[in-house]
């Protein structure tokens, strides 16, 4: 990048024209973006809350052709447990975010143009690039994640569509601040939603950027819609590990599916909290109890291997025999036959086979 031109001017020259599923004119050439929770009403020449996306004459302009990450991950990592198990995932990413939380384990591609201290930058490529490397390394799925991909879903519905006749599970690694449009937008050609709930109050869902009662309704919405949803709980020491907070998460949750698999991750110190402790293998362990005694059939533990007991571990509800077992994000056995418990044939929900190639 030329030390002449910003970065914010380098991705205004990469961008595509937003379509009526994620845009909205209004009068005086102002234009409606649809894409998060937002709903930013953006004047000509200015841009949203994400930075990323400008109205340019009376037209949304959105994010296109880069990527700020591209790799082959483990659908463990992303985390997703019920989704091809031990299988891999080609993982994308752009820049830029509708959030700005303070603990953000991704910030330097999410915050790059809020903070100088972040140093992603992009690298220009074509949505059949992204797709050819999971084809490449035979990898069934493909993930918008890294940055918040909700702000980019014009440039994802594009590799998505490209991915689909290869045969590849198509998903978002998210934080869930959606609309209802955009999931629309989303479904015919992804499946998978890994959603993060970051806290479960209001007041600290603003000071974070967002609006709780929209991560809600995208958990809600995207279960309904048929998306396959994980929800995340990044459990920060002093934020949102108190009892309370865990259990109406917990309980939320098993108010729209008791089988939504919830993941709850420890905290390490990054970004702006590099002074705050590491969480406890003691606060995943109770998260863990307070999601199973709220009703949820799977509850696991993440970001500390092997130190949480089996809860790592898939188990059937129904019989209780081991299912999967793991180690941080490498799978060591799967007993799952034709998506079914072995020992007593219980269902099991998830994704457990590959689709077949258009």
């Amino acid at each position: 990048m030329s030390p002449s031109v910003s970065l914010k001017e380098l991705l205004a020259r990469h961008t595509m024209t937003a379509g009526p599923e994620t845009s909205r004119a209004q009068d005086d050439g102002v234009v409606q973006c649809l894409a998060c929770g937002h709903r930013c009403r953006i004047q000509p020449g200015k841009s949203g809350v994400c930075l990323v996306r400008f109205n340019e004459g009376g037209k949304l302009k959105v994010p296109a052709g880069y990527v700020a990450g591209l790799n082959v991950d483990p659908i463990e990592k992303k985390p997703m447990y019920h989704v091809l198990p031990g299988h891999s995932a080609v993982s994308f990413g752009m820049l830029g975010c509708n959030f700005h939380c303070s603990f953000c384990q991704n910030w330097f591609s999410s915050q790059a143009l809020r903070d100088q201290r972040a140093t992603s930058s992009p690298t220009f490529c074509t949505a059949d690039q992204v797709v050819e490397l999971g084809v490449r390394y035979d990898a069934p799925i493909v993930t918008s994640t890294y940055n918040e991909p909700l702000i980019t879903s014009e440039w994802a519905v594009e590799i998505f569509k490209r991915a689909r006749p290869h045969g590849m599970l198509c998903g978002y690694v998210s934080n869930g601040h959606a609309t209802p449009e955009v999931l629309e937008f989303l479904r015919p050609c992804a499946e998978l939603f890994k959603i993060d709930m970051k806290c479960f109050d209001e007041k600290k869902y603003r000071q974070l950027g967002g609006v709780m009662q929209n991560v809600l309704d995208t958990i809600a919405n995207a279960r309904r819609m048929g998306f396959w949803v994980e929800v995340v709980t990044l459990v920060v020491p002093g934020f949102n590990d108190t009892d309370d907070e865990l259990r109406r998460i917990a309980e939320f949750l098993v108010s729209v599916d008791a089988d939504i698999p919830w993941h709850t991750t420890a905290f390490h110190p990054d970004y702006r909290m590099t002074s705050s402790p590491r969480t406890p293998v003691e606060t995943l362990m109770r998260a863990h109890e307070i999601g199973r005694k709220a009703g949820l059939s799977f509850v696991y533990s993440g970001n500390l291997p092997g130190e949480c007991g089996n809860t790592e571990n898939t188990y059937c509800p129904g019989c209780g025999a081991l299912l999967i077992e793991r180690w941080g994000f490498s799978m060591r056995q799967n007993h799952i036959r034709n998506g079914k418990c072995p020992d007593c044939g219980r269902a099991i929900p998830g994704v457990w086979t590959r689709p077949t190639t258009a």
